[in-house]
């Protein structure tokens, strides 16, 4: 079983990762941005002691014949020392590299002046190693005249590193513990907003589960995010169509059992009585083939009732021209018509239909199958398909005895046939089905006598008007 995804989970994954991705690169950032600050303070004051040292430089001659002296106490470097933690120390050369004062194991400088300087002086800063430890250098050249002449001297002032690093460590761990407590408050504000907008899906699955079996009533939510509206509208559509689905099933077995139980005693009784022989053999054979018929065409009935409701879940409809089905299944039962004698006429219109094949061709065959079965031996039938304005309308017009007021009300409703002797009364009921699907209308109409004549339906039943209306498809 594929395991499933937290929408928590993710919601928190997908929040707090960036967050602290951002958070971690920010503070990497700012700690080297800290980092160059300290370093240009701290350069600055080297380039101060270099400065100060400068002053106290005395020349005598000019050029490559200048002799550069000085006398420097350490006591004018102890100004500069931030505290005992780090150590300074300094060399003064002339520009030859001669040693003039300070310390001469100190490294002579080797570089370079930038061709951009921050500083208006000829001075640059880079990082050495001294006596074993890390030091940051600041170099000078520093101009040196007097009465008695004018030189260049080179002023080198370099400073150990553990009051830079000691302050760089400081300001690290209070940036780091500023930022986990951002975290902090971001994660807690995240995980208490997803916590409250997930608590209706929450609440809706407890729900759900708390339900007793068979229970698809309609999910109410109002307090739910927009986001989880059309989630929640697509499921009780779902849930109403299966319920719909099992109400017809739950019908479906019911009036199976029910209407079949009566037609499979008779055929019992039948049995017993031809093997008692209480009948002679041929009328009791005649007798059971005409209970296995019913049956036949009774099961037939409920199995087309059933479908009509299979093909309306699957909506796998498709444009169709109503006029080519209808004329196939009047082909089809033709012999119905020829063995009864009738009038028959019939006059289609092109009328395109969007239906499923099958409930076009069952609509047709009950409706026809109906005016036949009522008209009498050489009665009229007439039957018009036309299109008008937006609607496919089939007319079929029979010449039986109508319907009476009292099966009236209950005509399309299954098992009212008209005759219980020879029909199943499920004809009207597909019908009503198939329409209803295909969002049309079905009506049946009695015809009188004298309708034309005086435009009220009053006189004596001539026949019977049944009227279909669906909505044509624009191709």
């Amino acid at each position: 079983m594929k395991r499933t995804t937290s929408l928590r989970r993710t919601l928190l994954i997908g929040i707090l990762v960036p967050i602290c991705l951002f958070v971690a690169v920010d503070t990497f950032i700012l700690y080297r941005q800290t980092l160059a600050a300290i370093n240009t303070a701290y350069d600055r004051t080297l380039l101060a002691s270099a400065k100060s040292i400068g002053e106290l430089l005395k020349v005598e001659g000019v050029g490559d014949q200048a002799q550069i002296s000085t006398t420097i106490p350490y006591a004018a470097l102890e100004a500069f020392e931030a505290d005992n933690r780090s150590r300074m120390f300094y060399r003064v050369s002339n520009i030859n590299g001669q040693l003039i004062d300070g310390f001469e194991d100190l490294p002579l400088w080797q570089g370079e002046l930038p061709d951009k300087r921050p500083y208006a002086a000829l001075v640059d800063f880079y990082d050495s190693q001294f006596r074993g430890d890390a030091i940051r250098m600041a170099i000078l050249l520093q101009p040196v005249a007097s009465e008695k002449g004018l030189g260049m001297a080179i002023i080198q002032v370099g400073e150990t590193l553990e009051l830079r690093e000691v302050l760089a460590r400081q300001i690290l761990i209070e940036t780091l513990w500023r930022q986990l407590m951002l975290i902090t408050v971001l994660t807690l504000v995240v995980i208490l907003v997803v916590q409250r907008t997930t608590r209706p899906v929450r609440r809706m699955s407890l729900e759900l589960q708390a339900r007793p079996v068979g229970d698809l009533s309609p999910i109410t939510a109002t307090d739910a995010p927009r986001e989880l509206q059309p989630l929640i509208v697509g499921t009780n559509d779902v849930m109403s169509r299966l319920n719909s689905l099992l109400k017809h099933q739950k019908r479906f077995v019911r009036d199976t059992s029910h209407q079949l139980r009566t037609p499979l005693a008779v055929l019992k009784t039948q049995v017993q009585s031809a093997l008692r022989g209480d009948v002679a053999p041929l009328v009791a054979l005649q007798e059971i083939k005409h209970t296995v018929e019913r049956a036949t065409y009774l099961a037939n009935q409920m199995l087309a009732l059933s479908k009509v409701e299979q093909l309306r879940q699957q909506a796998d409809d498709s444009v169709l021209n109503w006029a080519v089905s209808l004329r196939d299944v009047t082909l089809d039962i033709s012999p119905l018509i020829a063995e009864k004698n009738l009038d028959f006429e019939i006059y289609t219109e092109d009328c395109n239909i969007l239906a499923h094949d099958w409930m076009l061709r069952e609509l047709s065959r009950n409706l026809l199958h109906n005016a036949i079965k009522y008209s009498p031996v050489g009665g009229a039938l007439s039957v018009r398909l036309e299109a008008l304005d937006q609607f496919a309308q089939l007319t079929i017009r029979d010449s039986g005895q109508g319907i009476s007021p009292e099966l009236q009300e209950r005509l399309f409703q299954p098992f009212s046939a008209g005759d219980i002797r020879t029909g199943s009364g499920l004809g009207l009921a597909i019908c009503l089905e198939v329409v209803k699907a295909l969002h049309g209308a079905i009506t049946l109409t009695n015809r009188y006598d004298n309708e034309q004549v005086t435009g009220k339906m009053t006189g004596k039943v001539v026949g019977l008007d049944t009227v279909v209306r669906l909505p044509l498809q624009t191709l």
